[in-house]
């Protein structure tokens, strides 16, 4: 019997989870390769809810998706681990073994041999070296990035709980593009339900939170007439918009801007770049862009190895010169996901690579629970509560993928009882 085809997946993102369901459902089900997945996490959380999880609107154990569970059911394998090395001559990736106990070594190391490797691995927060934002801010890149905000934040109101003294807070979100706007909204909402729910030492009114971007305007990324929908939301929620503010550096108390300027802050999140993790960055051999993405062909193929792919927030693909490389956006990684299904059999059956190509839906950019704002297809326009319903069956569509429709369905109606019958913020 003639050795299986092995494809490794490493990241288990909404790119990477996307792929290897769909693998696992016709290759791997029909034996007709070898499914692997990779992530040092066991469990999957959609990047675009950890603005919800760190404001405390969202419990992550009721989102999350164990590797393992999922693997079983989807005709792959899930190997836990952190990428670390490649070899493109053995065709191996060598992956460090997370400690799962206290006795046991964190530094052991173990091998993954691939006929094709699929790097979806996304990307990190980008500091820029700014002095005092290690030390200082948080990051939303990972679920436990989230949580460690979300606790800091609930202390925060637990330890003015327990003063004779109304206290005042003031929050800085670093960055304007998508995640820090709909971080700056949903901290609205977290503070109102704080005091909803017996934590009035800090009343809403004594919460000052302030968006700085760097760029002219927020959301510099998307459309400006997207932009001024958001702007407008978000003065009306009375957040402190500062754009045009560059951050020189930070410190425990302040933020500080390059024209002498600052801000107070005790809690600060920084939102304003993203790079690729450093194991891709660090990549020998390989050609990368400025952000340290790898250069991949329309077929999604790297431009230094043909059996090594790379998609999401890891790749600089380019599809038209005039447009550039796709952004790091949650349907790009979908989109190419989807694609790399029929890629992948026709690398397997020996046919001719297909090209890749996107098709841009448009954008939504969630503000709090009932309300958002977007434009569909490059010239439709949508606000309010018609948007937040299209931004949260982006979410349901992700479900649908990963777990069938059957499955999402039943999810969506836990969802919809949960959330009538618990609290709307995470208090433990």
């Amino acid at each position: 019997m003639s050795k299986l085809h092995h494809i490794v997946i490493v990241g288990g993102g909404a790119g990477g989870l996307e792929l290897v369901t769909q693998l696992g459902d016709t290759l791997g089900k029909a034996n007709k390769a070898k499914i692997t997945l990779v992530d040092q996490k066991l469990t999957h959380i959609w990047k675009p809810l950890l603005h919800e999880i760190a404001a405390g609107t969202m419990n992550p154990n009721d989102e999350g998706t164990n590797y393992y569970a999922h693997a079983a059911k989807h005709h792959y394998e899930f190997v836990q681990g952190r990428f670390e090395s490649l070899d493109r001559e053995k065709q191996e990736i060598t992956l460090s073994k997370p400690q799962t106990t206290k006795y046991e070594a964190a530094s052991e190391k173990q091998t993954l041999a691939y006929d094709t490797l699929v790097l979806a691995v996304g990307s990190v927060s980008n500091d820029f070296n700014t002095p005092g934002v290690k030390e200082y801010c948080h990051y939303l890149d990972s679920l436990q990035q989230a949580e460690i905000f979300q606790q800091d934040l609930l202390h925060l109101y637990l330890d003015a709980q327990n003063t004779n003294t109304e206290r005042h807070l003031n929050i800085a979100v670093i960055g304007a593009g998508a995640t820090g706007v709909e971080l700056s909204a949903e901290l609205v909402e977290a503070k109102q339900n704080f005091y909803k729910y017996g934590l009035n030492k800090i009343n809403p009114n004594q919460v000052k939170i302030s968006l700085i971007e760097g760029a002219e305007r927020i959301l510099p990324a998307l459309s400006e007439k997207i932009a001024e929908h958001a702007d407008k939301q978000l003065q009306r929620m009375k957040i402190d918009v500062l754009t045009a503010k560059r951050v020189e550096k930070v410190d425990a108390e302040r933020v500080y801007f390059n024209d002498g300027s600052s801000i107070q802050a005790e809690l600060k999140v920084w939102a304003a770049g993203i790079k690729t993790p450093k194991v891709i960055a660090e990549l020998p051999d390989f050609k990368k862009d400025r952000m340290g993405r790898l250069e991949v062909y329309a077929t999604l193929q790297t431009k230094t190895d043909p059996n090594i792919f790379a998609i999401g927030d890891c790749a600089n693909c380019i599809l038209d010169a005039r447009e550039g490389a796709l952004g790091p956006r949650a349907q790009v990684a979908s989109q190419q996901a989807s694609f790399m299904l029929d890629a992948l059999k026709a690398r397997i059956h020996g046919s001719q690579q297909p090209m890749f190509q996107f098709s841009d839906k448009g954008s939504l950019v969630s503000l709090s629970k009932n309300k958002a704002v977007g434009e569909l297809l490059g010239q439709v326009n949508v606000q309010g509560f018609v948007a937040k319903s299209m931004y949260v069956s982006l979410y349901r569509m992700h479900q649908a993928t990963i777990y069938g429709y059957t499955h999402a369905g039943l999810l969506t109606a836990k969802d919809f009882v949960t959330r009538k019958i618990t609290p709307r913020i995470k208090l433990h």
